[in-house]
């Protein structure tokens, strides 16, 4: 490719984990494909894309943008004024940058900047995440030039002739098998030949996932069991306080887990929430898994992400609403059932992209070409 200037790439969106890591999975394959080009990133003031995507080595401006709360509540007086805001300097950042693309990964700077880009005729690809679209892509997806998704029968929500199968983007580091089962293990100070169940409730934590723990604990006391629990920032000192009172040595709290895959190396269980970007991770690993899908989610989509696994024997589902009486009970009898387990790493692991992220940089050079 030769031109005057580099090509300039604009990514918007963020919010969660699941989001700003496929985001950065998706620049940094760009990048190997075009070491030139230049990029920014637009997320929303406060979360964590503002931490993260620096650290990654990328440029990143922020919108008070927030979400609409489906509750009454003071917050929600406020949103439309953030949200005016962050439609006007969404529409100063696209003309000061002039991308020659757009990419909209969800999140809540997704729909202000990808908007302004299209009010500008920019060139967008967004990429969908779930097998339920949500509201802001599906209008988007109006003025797309390619829809990148994850899971097949998308056309009932985009217009066919611009949906393409890529699966979701996960973290590089994911794809570096086989492992260091010891050093995965001694990462976490965890014990040689002993069962390793990793909980795991996405980047901010899960009050159910919490609180099931919490309520079971004086199940796990078991010499043949460790649990490493990523609780959340927020749910941190309370966790930490449980495990104390309760005495178990075999429970392992962190609030964030930055090397998750040495976490998942380390496990022969995995607990979770039902995120798309989760689940795509989970399908690589192939480790037997237990989805506890959030219920606190545009249209309920962790469920539909869940189900799809369900009807494949490719994990088990425990509702939201029943996970604080039977979540550990389902976890203690699967992880001694060591044919089930076989089963649902042998069934997870045929669902998995592992070159998401490269199929994705395909379109977008297919586009700015």
């Amino acid at each position: 490719m030769s031109r005057k200037r580099p090509y300039k790439i604009l990514i918007g969106g963020g919010g969660t984990g699941g989001h700003v890591f496929p985001a950065i999975a998706i620049a940094d394959a760009l990048r190997l494909k075009d070491p030139g080009m230049e990029f920014l990133f637009v997320g929303a003031l406060g979360r964590l894309e503002m931490e993260k995507v620096p650290e990654a080595g990328y440029s990143i401006l922020g919108l008070p943008v927030t979400g609409f709360q489906r509750r009454v509540t003071l917050k929600n007086f406020t949103f439309f004024f953030k949200l005016l805001v962050s439609m006007i300097r969404s529409r100063r950042i696209v003309r000061t940058f002039d991308p020659d693309v757009a990419v909209g990964v969800g999140g809540y700077a997704s729909g202000p900047i990808l908007k302004a880009a299209a009010r500008n005729r920019v060139p967008i690809l967004i990429q969908e995440q779930n097998s339920y679209a949500g509201v802001t892509n599906r209008l988007l997806a109006r003025s797309a030039r390619t829809i990148c998704v994850a899971y097949e029968n998308m056309d009932r929500y985009f217009p066919a002739d611009r949906i393409v199968l890529t699966g979701n983007p996960v973290r590089h580091n994911l794809l570096s098998l086989p492992r260091d089962h010891k050093q995965d293990l001694k990462e976490f100070d965890l014990e040689e030949g002993k069962k390793v169940c990793l909980v795991v409730g996405g980047s901010l934590g899960a009050r159910t996932l919490n609180h099931s723990i919490m309520k079971g604990a004086e199940k796990l006391d078991r010499d043949d069991l460790q649990i490493l629990w990523q609780c959340g920032k927020l749910y941190q000192k309370e966790a930490e306080e449980m495990v104390a009172r309760s005495g178990l040595k075999n429970i392992r709290v962190v609030p964030f887990i930055s090397k998750i895959d040495c976490a998942y190396g380390a496990a022969d269980l995995i607990v979770s929430r039902a995120g798309a970007i989760t689940i795509s991770e989970l399908c690589l690993i192939g480790k037997p898994v237990i989805l506890v899908p959030s219920p606190n989610v545009a249209e309920d989509h962790q469920t539909r992400n869940a189900d799809a696994l369900v009807a494949r024997k490719a994990a088990i589902m425990v509702p939201d609403n029943l996970a604080r009486e039977h979540l550990m009970d389902k976890m203690l009898k699967l992880m001694g059932d060591e044919e089930q387990k076989k089963e649902l790493s042998k069934n997870i692991v045929q669902l998995g992209i592992s070159d998401a992220s490269q199929r994705i940089a395909a379109e977008v050079i297919k586009i700015v070409d």
